[in-house]
């Protein structure tokens, strides 16, 4: 199981959200390429890029800095989200280097949107579901569909995703733990690999998604829990190898 540090981007920093409330904000730094280095160093083989500028105005904001990251790392996979809503943004990305680009609010209200997408950039496009109580949650979570998370996810899969990205969003940055019983029930629905989100806080959590890798929980996203320290990456990522033997 992979462990993939996340780098949220806002106005051209590193910071972390509560809840995606763009006003409940922690800087973590003005650096983001240096962020990337030292996760890298550590030994991250992924990394998740938010643009959240991006995620609220439907396009990319922080395009700059992503592009950085991958020019500094061509050998890093690189996951980015926040303002993807056309195939010129995925060409303009895929062309900096970046492996994938997650779709969320776009996939929700407009579905044949990732069909499209999928035949055309084949081996690229992640979803994003971020839910609450079953229910996936759009425009930087700020609505609540009516969807039904698995049904989507089902959806999703037929259409060609590479990964279903699984957030539950009342646990994102609270570090209150993750939501393993809703992960895996989704992962179980589903044969395409799921990565979990939200809630990270510590190694109980990544023991506890270790012991469910089996299921079809190929990664699981922290960001707040390694920046404050209550998850030390490296170690994080050296049990999660050890139990993937």
């Amino acid at each position: 199981m992979l462990i993939i540090p996340a780098i949220d981007l806002k106005d051209g920093k590193c910071v972390r959200l509560r809840q995606g409330r763009m006003e409940d904000e922690t800087i973590f730094s003005d650096d983001p390429v240096a962020i990337a280095a030292k996760w890298v160093e550590a030994g991250a083989r992924r990394l998740h890029i938010v643009d959240l500028n991006g995620a609220f105005e439907g396009r990319p904001v922080n395009a700059e800095v992503v592009h950085a990251i991958a020019e500094a790392y061509p050998d890093l996979s690189i996951q980015i989200g926040g303002g993807i809503r056309d195939e010129d943004t995925i060409q303009t990305y895929l062309d900096a280097g970046v492996q994938y680009v997650i779709i969320g609010t776009k996939a929700v209200s407009t579905p044949h949107f990732v069909n499209e997408i999928c035949l055309e950039f084949p081996g690229h496009i992640i979803v994003g579901l971020d839910a609450k109580d079953g229910k996936v949650a759009i425009d930087g979570w700020s609505k609540l569909s009516k969807h039904d998370v698995i049904d989507l996810a089902q959806h999703f899969e037929n259409d060609g995703v590479e990964a279903i990205i699984y957030t539950d969003i009342g646990r994102d940055g609270m570090m209150s733990g993750v939501n393993v019983e809703a992960t895996v029930k989704l992962a179980q629905a589903v044969r395409i690999p799921v990565i979990a989100s939200g809630g990270i806080t510590n190694m109980d959590d990544i023991k506890k998604l270790c012991a469910v890798a089996d299921e079809g929980i190929m990664g699981a996203i922290t960001g707040r829990a390694i920046y404050e320290g209550t998850l030390d990456f490296a170690e994080a990522q050296k049990y999660a190898d050890e139990q993937n033997g």
